[in-house]
């Protein structure tokens, strides 16, 4: 459905260089910090800046030749972007059906009746939550077979946040369908996605299915004695607290049976990054 090799986009003081793909009927998560690089990918991906080097494949063909029908098949929600402040709902469903033939219309204006966005109120007036709903259902709305998410859950509440990862469930729930998502409510992943990259200063640091992550990675809680006797080539990373040291592995398994003496504490996404960017190899 999407993939990336070696794309390259060079700023002052940040370099972009990232290789990643995204399966048919598969969640792929992107994470990392503020200014690793999530939104400059989208961008890239979605042809909104003009990179430097490597390839982007969308649907099965170059970014450059995907035309007007190809991109009807792809729903798209920017961190920094949005409809005009100066329209209504009622104005932006027109504009919809012109730019989409397979627009929902009565599906769109049930979920935004769910989501209980005004129809009639300037978008502008609305807040910064309510206009993440509205681009979210926009581009939940027109049979797109790829959805490209960045941030989509930024500024929502945890009730909309759950409400809107239902609707990212259901979408799925068709055959031939794939979502890119970025997120730095990292728990919002760890029950949506299928697989998780990890971007760190314009670099891809790590990746992993979920499932994988969630049941071998591990953080061990390890006194300096006990960090000296340890197999140290089964540990990722590890960084230096008070008590010792907290160690990265992806063999929790192997600590647990070997090293009963051991705190083990099961990993999750929050935990890995923090490990990934802040501990040492």
């Amino acid at each position: 459905m999407l993939r990336l090799t070696k794309v390259r986009k060079e700023y002052e003081g940040f370099s972009l260089d990232c290789s990643l793909k995204v399966q048919e009927g598969c969640v792929t998560g992107l994470i990392g910090k503020n200014g690793a690089g999530k939104s400059t990918t989208f961008k890239a991906i979605l042809g909104l800046l003009k990179t430097d080097g490597g390839s982007i494949e969308i649907l099965g063909k170059p970014v450059h030749e995907i035309g007007n029908k190809e991109k009807e098949n792809i729903g798209v929600v920017m961190s920094d972007a949005g409809f005009s402040g100066y329209l209504t709902i009622q104005d932006l469903i027109p504009m919809l059906k012109s730019m989409y033939r397979n627009f929902h219309e009565e599906e769109f204006q049930r979920k935004c009746k769910n989501f209980r966005l005004p129809m009639n109120k300037k978008i502008k007036e609305f807040s910064t939550g309510m206009k993440r709903k509205l681009q979210v259902l926009a581009a939940l709305t027109h049979e797109a077979r790829l959805l490209i998410l960045d941030e989509p859950t930024a500024g929502l509440d945890v009730v909309a946040r759950d409400e809107l990862l239902d609707m990212l469930r259901s979408y799925m729930e068709q055959e031939g369908r794939s979502i890119l998502v970025s997120s730095h409510i990292s728990s919002d992943l760890e029950g949506l996605c299928d697989d998780i990259y990890m971007i760190d200063d314009g670099k891809i640091v790590f990746y992993e299915e979920t499932d994988v992550l969630l049941d071998r990675y591990g953080i061990l809680k390890v006194t300096p004695a006990q960090f000296e006797r340890i197999e140290q080539e089964q540990i990722l990373r590890h960084k230096k607290e008070e008590f010792g040291y907290s160690c990265l592995t992806d063999q929790r398994q192997f600590f647990q049976e070997n090293y009963p003496d051991i705190a083990i504490e099961k990993g999750n996404i929050d935990e890995l990054m923090m490990m990934m960017i802040r501990g040492e190899k």
